[in-house]
């Protein structure tokens, strides 16, 4: 990127000293290219009965340049902590409560909305609700409707421009995905997808996906390389006809835009809600992995895909701490960037 040093910029820096004029003119780079250096947050996940409090978990975010967070369920104290920082926030509504929130009964959405929301507006940063994440089958019904009525609350409160409303899906909600270009959304998907895609359309907003090249590579490392999945293969891979990728990350992401543009949705942006690599659990969960992936997706993301080159990618890492009350499989348990005590478990620069 070259930068053009204006006749006034000179005018402002030239009583500096030459060391002040140095740092005035690598702030003006920088300030211009913030947006590309922050495209990564993080998912704070709370479901560990060992901690940090929310005021030191976000005191944390802010000494790491963390500058995006998403929380999976409103939270009091995490609001309150949040307050004056200026981080970004991605509010979910969860799965349990759908069904409730996509009421005819208005009440629920407009209670949700201006309590957590609106009361709060003036001192925390709210940037998207997510309704819903990764839903069962049997939630579906209630996406889209629950996402309306969360809409017509945020509209109400006059914040439908600074607050974006969607969902999250994620690999698994896709069919036919080699190569990229063939992906679709799953038959049975179709008919609740199809019309959350016109709504997004419709209210300009983005789609998030849960998109983890970790988990492809465990289910395949037969036809997955490690370096693909890890973003240090050193050429292209594969080939999709005019597009080439190196990575696994952008022909996941290039799979979501390919169903998008097949359903009407060519204009919807991905926004990547989770994406991470655990130290612990299985043959590919390695600190060394772990520290390359996440490392290496910090700085991918302030790019784009080859079919959608040049684009920024906004996208939250999983997670802030390793939960020590997550169910499943023993990996669940590590995937976080720091221990509940507060220590990094990798050298990762935010910047």
């Amino acid at each position: 990127m070259s930068i053009l040093i204006t006749q006034g910029d000179l005018e402002q820096i030239w009583c500096f000293s030459l060391q002040e004029a140095d740092i005035a003119l690598k702030w003006k780079y920088n300030s211009r290219d913030k947006y590309f250096r922050t495209m990564a947050g993080v998912c704070y996940g709370m479901l560990g009965n060992n901690l940090p409090p929310p005021n030191e978990a976000v005191d944390l975010f802010q000494r790491n340049n963390i500058r995006r967070i998403r929380l999976y369920a409103p939270n009091d104290a995490v609001i309150q902590a949040l307050k004056g920082t200026n981080i970004e926030l991605m509010l979910d509504v969860p799965n349990n409560e759908l069904q409730r929130i996509a009421s005819d009964n208005l009440t629920a959405a407009y209670d949700w909305v201006y309590y957590y929301i609106v009361n709060n507006r003036a001192d925390v940063k709210f940037k998207y609700i997510v309704v819903g994440n990764e839903v069962s089958m049997n939630d579906w019904r209630y996406v889209l409707p629950a996402m309306k009525n969360i809409y017509s609350a945020v509209q109400s409160a006059g914040l439908q421009d600074q607050i974006k409303v969607s969902t999250a899906i994620y690999s698994a909600n896709l069919s036919d995905s080699y190569p990229p270009s063939r992906s679709v959304f799953r038959g049975d998907l179709l008919q609740y997808l199809q019309p959350i895609v016109g709504f997004l359309v419709e209210k300009r907003a983005p789609l998030f996906c849960n998109l983890y090249p970790y988990i492809s590579y465990l289910e395949n490392p037969r036809d997955i390389r490690l370096d693909y999945a890890l973003f240090t293969a050193p050429s292209v891979l594969v080939w999709d006809g005019q597009y080439g990728y190196q990575n696994l990350f952008d022909a996941l992401l290039d799979c979501v835009y390919a169903a998008l543009e097949k359903v009407g949705g060519s204009s919807v942006e991905v926004v990547v809600s989770e994406s991470g690599w655990p130290n612990a659990g299985d043959f590919a969960s390695t600190t060394e992995n772990a520290q390359t992936y996440l490392n290496k997706l910090i700085q991918h993301v302030k790019g784009g895909t080859p079919r959608r080159p040049g684009r920024p990618i906004e996208t939250y890492i999983f997670a802030m701490f390793d939960e020590n009350a997550k169910t499943g499989p023993e990996r669940e348990r590590h995937f976080g960037l720091f221990t509940p005590y507060k220590q990094p478990k990798y050298n990762i620069n935010f910047y």
